[in-house]
């Protein structure tokens, strides 16, 4: 749980078979000022209750997920956007994202895109590192409306 919540590498993820999320197994992993011993141990305990099968799930159903969607594939997103995402969030850092979203691809997709956001620092869970800037940026966003 704690490799997951911290993971900042940002080449494409390769997880050799033995090894979690770039780190061999029992390697210590220091937590960051914005996570807490008891909030890693919250979301274990959850995870323990009900799984990860929910999460999983939806890598296991990209194919389905796919398929259902066929009918929206080249429908424009016609309503306004703020997009913030972390510099070391690996769904920005996957080649081929950052071409897309600074290169005029986003925009075409979502004409009312408004601003792009990229956050210094800052992986996938970009609340809960940043969340004051976070909430600042989504207020001030949705406060014009």
């Amino acid at each position: 749980m704690r490799t997951l919540l911290t993971f900042r590498r940002t080449a494409p993820l390769l997880v050799p078979k033995g090894v979690s999320f770039g780190a061999l197994p029992d390697t210590p992993v220091p937590l960051p000022s914005w996570l807490t011993e008891d909030d890693i141990q919250y979301y274990a305990s959850e995870f323990e209750k009900t799984g990860f099968k929910g999460g999983l799930n939806y890598y296991r159903a990209l194919d389905l997920s796919w398929e259902l969607t066929a009918p929206w594939n080249g429908i424009q997103v016609k309503v306004p956007v703020k997009f913030i995402v972390g510099d070391q969030d690996l769904t920005y850092t996957t080649p081929g994202a950052k071409e897309y979203i600074h290169g005029g691809g986003f925009k075409r997709d979502v004409p009312l895109l408004e601003d792009v956001v990229v956050m210094e620092g800052v992986a996938h869970f970009i609340n809960e590192e940043k969340p004051d800037e976070i909430n600042e940026h989504i207020y001030n966003f949705i406060s014009k409306f």
